[in-house]
């Protein structure tokens, strides 16, 4: 669980430049505090994303294979392979 935070913390940073979060660092070990926003669900399709949250402020090209796509709305991002959630990231913006 605290490497998926951290992944998720890396994922942020690497997205928007700057990712908003409590951190603190016990025995030499980060961990992130958790969000209370609401964001997508791992596995969501990106027509139920656009319903339950509207229009993104953002859609970035797809790239790569398998086609990897992020869109941004205001305070967190999607990222999703082919048309499916693969993670949501709190960014504070």
């Amino acid at each position: 669980m605290k490497t998926r935070m951290l992944a998720a913390l890396a994922l942020g940073c690497a997205l928007t430049g700057t990712a908003l979060a409590d951190t603190v660092v016990v025995n030499d070990k980060v961990q992130v505090r958790d969000s209370t926003m609401a964001t997508p669900r791992r596995g969501t399709t990106m027509s139920e994303v656009e319903k339950h949250f509207g229009a993104p402020a953002d859609k970035h090209p797809t790239v790569g294979q398998p086609p990897i796509t992020r869109w941004d709305y205001s305070g967190f991002a999607v990222v999703f392979e082919g048309d499916r959630v693969v993670d949501s990231v709190v960014t504070g913006g």
